[in-house]
This record gives structure tokens, sequence and C-alpha cells, in this order.
């Protein structure tokens, strides 16, 4: 029996040491999947890899082609998956000089509740709360620094290196966001991001942001590592709260394998010189565009360290897609927020986008396209244009919204100025077969923070909270905004970045609990709350149809309602107080008498007045 044992240990030595020789992508799969066939990458340190005949053993699971490379470090292995495979151990066996080597890949269990507990799509019903983990709140200083990484630097005294924030932070404060109303989490990237340090204009920058990623299999172990992150996706969950990853398709940083040391050249989009993005997406659909300008929209590069993805390349293609399905599968993801996605192969989005509904038919998946026009927002979401391309993403981060928005709160009103902006903006909504399914904000990690945008003026900032969470689409609140951070993207980004206070060891204070608040921040807060608990229960708001009023002299009026209820919102951008009668909006109004102000909870009658810069939300009654 001893010596039966000391065998299978010895055994069991020799497969870890070949597993160590050898990298697989995806790292395993998931018994029972819709999708059937998997390309799995094999990465070894021996250049002569490529030689080696390559068999697969386990019931269920057989090899279909072998795919071999000018690196030979590299084999890629078509493999197919009956629905009868069970989890377990998949031997795969590789062959050279007639030597032979065993590796271990695993088919797990599929994850419970699909479409139920995860992968349940993110909505207008929701709020959702975005997050830069390395700034929010360290809950495990042991995993701030690891001599092994590029980047090893934690210090929180200079605004472009890492602050120490990670994932068992935000879990610590999920309590907060459920107090706030919020009911879905977007952070930015959390997978690994070994670099160094690089330039950028506002000097050495770490990748504490996220979007450096160097191994797609990988959570960055500075925010805790793979296992933290369904620790925090599990309790979301349990809380009836959503997750949100962030996917970038478009680029790599500059230390991954696939930039360093690719299969063959083609997994990167290269030039003669460096060459970047133009940025216009108008170059995609404009009627007069040249296919240079096109291609160099595509295939630029984003910065000098961030080498840009060649999605038409199709097992780059592969890569990508397998690694968003097995995400969701492995982390509990209720939806996609995807990066930089004007600037990926436009065929390869739709057959992500496909790939994953397939798969996970309520997941949402809404792209990040920073648009100068709504057109262009348009043209990147299901749309009712003639174009030369069909987009099938449900939904845009959308940016002309958010320029309206900060025109009515910022601009003297006039024909096209201020409030009548946001007025001719969501009449464009015809361009969008569902702008309900667009996400909707007042600012984010990329901008300037919405207080200062408003020149602090808490007039403003309520109007801007109002809009945010009543007009159409799914609302983002970015950290912090509920407690009034503010700054400006001035001498970096990094200053519209800060740490909360009171989610580090030591602290001074503690925005976290009431007792840490100012009396504006607690009122600011309040203000959140109290509408986004509103909203929560409001079937008129988060899913009913919607009525606007032209402007009159700054004033603009417009409604949500359904079966259920009614709701009238009031936007004030005047300085003068303004006198309003039911009457004046009876397709809407007519039926009712009076209503209740859920901001101040007064009630009003069918005639009222509203205060100066004032902003008040009504729900109607008879």
């Amino acid at each position: 029996m001893k010596k039966l044992f000391s065998t299978l240990v010895a055994s069991w030595m020799i497969l870890l040491v070949h597993a160590q020789e050898l990298s697989m992508y995806p790292t395993h799969w998931f018994a029972g999947m819709n999708r059937d066939r998997v390309q799995l990458i094999l990465k070894s340190e021996d250049s002569k890899f490529f030689l080696s005949t390559v068999r697969v053993q386990y019931p269920g699971v057989s090899l279909v082609r072998t795919h071999r490379f000018s690196n030979g470090k590299y084999l890629v292995l078509d493999l197919s998956i009956s629905k009868s495979a069970q989890p377990g151990n998949v031997s795969i066996i590789a062959t050279a000089n007639k030597q032979s080597k065993t590796y271990i890949w695993t088919l797990k269990k599929r994850r419970e509740g699909r479409g139920t507990k995860f992968a349940q799509g993110v909505t207008s019903k929701d709020l959702i709360y975005l997050i830069m983990p390395d700034r929010f709140s360290n809950g495990d200083p042991s995993n701030d620094q690891f001599a092994n990484l590029h980047d090893n630097i934690s210090d929180r005294k200079d605004v472009l290196k890492r602050h120490g924030g990670d994932l068992k932070g935000i879990q610590n404060h999920i309590a907060y966001m459920k107090e706030l109303g919020v009911t879905s989490l977007w952070m930015t990237p959390v997978i690994e991001n070994n670099m160094p340090l690089n330039k950028e204009a506002a000097g050495m920058m770490s990748g504490y942001h996220g979007y450096w990623f160097t191994d797609h299999y990988k959570v960055d172990p500075r925010l805790g590592g793979n296992n933290s992150y369904k620790e925090l996706s599990d309790s979301l969950h349990a809380n009836g709260m959503k997750l949100i990853q962030d996917a970038v398709y478009n680029h790599i940083g500059s230390h991954h394998w696939m930039a360093q040391d690719p299969p063959s050249p083609d997994w990167v989009n290269r030039w003669d010189k460096y060459t970047g993005s133009n940025h216009r997406d108008e170059a995609l659909f404009g009627r007069y565009a040249s296919e240079k300008d096109k291609k160099q929209m595509l295939d630029g590069w984003f910065v000098p360290h961030l080498p840009d993805v060649n999605q038409r390349n199709p097992f780059v293609a592969n890569f990508l897609i397998q690694h968003a399905i097995w995400s969701t599968e492995e982390f509990g993801v209720d939806g996609w927020r995807v990066d930089t996605y004007k600037y990926c192969d436009e065929p390869f989005l739709n057959r992500i986008n496909d790939a994953l509904l397939r798969e996970y038919p309520k997941l949402t998946i809404f792209g990040e396209a920073w648009t100068n026009t709504v057109t262009g927002s348009a043209y990147f979401t299901r749309n009712n244009m003639d174009v030369p391309f069909r987009h099938n993403a449900e939904g845009v981060t959308d940016f002309p919204l958010n320029s309206a928005i900060m025109a009515a709160l910022n601009q003297p009103f006039g024909w096209t100025e201020g409030v009548n902006k946001l007025y001719m903006t969501l009449a464009q909504d015809i361009l969008y077969q569902e702008p309900k399914n667009n996400c909707i904000f007042l600012d984010n990690h990329d901008m300037d923070r919405f207080l200062s945008v408003v020149n602090e003026d808490m007039n403003r900032y309520k109007q801007g909270i109002a809009l945010l969470l009543t007009l159409r689409g799914i609302p983002q609140l970015y950290y912090g905004t509920e407690i009034l951070m503010k700054n400006y993207k001035n001498p970096s980004d990094a200053m519209v970045r800060l740490d909360f206070p009171g989610g580090f060891p030591g602290d001074a204070e503690n925005k976290f609990v009431p007792q840490g608040r100012t009396a504006a921040e607690q009122q600011a807060f309040d203000y959140v709350k109290t509408i986004a608990q509103y909203r929560k229960k409001s079937s008129a708001i988060t899913t009913g149809k919607s009525m606007h009023y032209l402007p009159v002299d700054g004033l603009y009026v417009y409604f949500k309602y359904d079966d259920q209820h009614t709701v009238m919102c009031v936007i004030n951008t005047s300085a003068a107080a303004k006198k309003l009668s039911m009457a004046d909006y009876n397709e809407r109004t007519k039926g009712f008498s009076k209503g209740k102000d859920i901001i101040s909870g007064t009630t009003v009658g069918a005639d009222f007045e509203v205060a100066a810069n004032g902003t008040m939300i009504i729900e109607l009654s008879k």
C-alpha cells in the first residue's frame, strides 16, 4: 500500500511539472455548454513544441484538428465537447522523439442559476455604480505589493501609482451601495496588468486603472485574484445585486504574451512605424469616408504601450470570444461594458455578441462608443438607419446625451443651447431601436468630475442627479458623486480617480458613514438615495414611456408614465421661479388633480410653482 501511495505521489508530481511547462488558454472549460467547440491554445517554453503530436483522452472530448504556427512554442487544438461529457480531468498527451508528456485540462461543473442567479442582464430597472477598485477601498493590505510583478509600488501619496484598493474592500461596502439604491456594480477591469510603469503626459504611470491586460485568465493579484472576484460576485448576488465586467477587445498591454511572443506576427496589427488611431468614428459610417481613414481608425494603436489586437485573425477572435464566455460562467457576470468599442473590427463585434447571447440569452452588452453625434452613437448599436454595417449591440454608453445634459445645466437658454440642447438630443432617439438600453451618466473615470463641471453649484448638481435617475436609459453613477467628490483631469486623469475617503486604513475621514460626512455631503447623499430608492419602485420611470414638452424660458417638463402611474419631472434652469398649471400638459395630466413631490415630500395642486433653478419629481394622483 505504501509503495502504491509513493507511486501515485510521484506520478502526480510529474503531472505538476509538466503542467508548469505549459500554459493553456482557456485554463479550463465547463461541461454542458451550448458552445461545443473549444479552441485550446497550448503555449510551451520549448521552441520545438510544434513538432509534438497530440492526442486527447476523455469520454466525450475529441480532438478535431491541430494547428501549428511560425512560432514553434505553440499548438492550438480544436476540441469537440459532446453534451454527454461530464466534469473531470481531460488528459492531453503530447509526444515528441518517442517521449510522451501528459497535461491535465479540466472540465468543470457549470455555475447554477443561469439567467436567474447570474447572466441576468442589466436593464433600465437598474442603477449602476462605477468603481475603480484600486481607488475605492483597501480590504486586504497584504496584497498591496508583489515583488515578482513589474510594478511593485504602492504609494497613496502619488496619484499615478497604485493605492491598494481591492475587491475585498468593495465587498466590505456592499451594504453602503444598497443603502444608496444601487443595484449593479461595474468596475474598471480586474484582469491582471503585470506592466512596468509607462511614461504618459503626466509622468510615469502605473496600470492601476486596469486597462493594460497581460493575462486574460488571471484577476490581478493586487486586487485579490480569481477567488476574491468570485467571492465578490457571490456576495453581490446574495444581496440581490448584479455584476458588470469591463471588457477590452481592442488592445492589450505590451507585456502580454500575445504581444511579446505571439504564435505568428498577425495576432497584433502592425505598421512600418508607430501609427496611432485617428479616433474618428465618422470614418466608419460616413458616406464619403476613405478606406485609408477607416484602416487607421480601426488598426491604429491607442497609445504606444497598448498593441492593437487583430480581431480579423480567427484564432485571436476565438480567444477573445472564449474568454468572454469563460468569464461569464466562471465569475457569474450579469452584463458587459466593452471598452473602446468603436475601435474594434466590426464583424468581430457582432460575432462575440452573438456568441455570448447564444450562451446567455438575458445577458446585457453595451459598448463604449465615445462619439461626437447621436448618429455616431446610434451607429454602434441596433439602429433604424441605412448604414454600411449593421451593429447588433443592445446599447451604448450615451455620450451625446451626457453632452446635452451638461449643456442644459451650464449653458444659458437659447434656440439650440441650454435645456433646448437636451430636448433636441432626446428627439433624435428615433435613430435607436431601443434607447432604453443605452447607459447614461453624468461622468466617469475618463471625464471631469460632475460636481466640478457644474461649478460646485448644488442646484445644478441636484438637477443633474434628477435627470440621470429619471431620463430613459440605464443610469450609471460614478463612485463618490454621491458625497460630492470633485476635480478636473488636470494634470492627469488620476485627479478624477482619487481615493474614496474612509476606504483605506488611516484615513482621517470616513464618508461611508453619516458621522464622517459634512452637512452638504449628507444632503447630497440623501438626495441621491431618495430618488434612487423611489426609482426602484417606479415602473413609470424605469420601464415606462416618455413624453416631453418644448422648453420655455429655461423650463423643461417631461413625463414618465405607464398603466400604473404617471410621474411629472420639472427642471427649471432659469434664475426665476416659474408657475405651472397641469392644464398646460393635458395630454399627460388629464384625470389628475394633484401630486406628491418625491424629493421634498410636499403635495402640490393643479397649479403650483417651481423655485428658481429648482427641481421637482411629482407622482401624480387624482
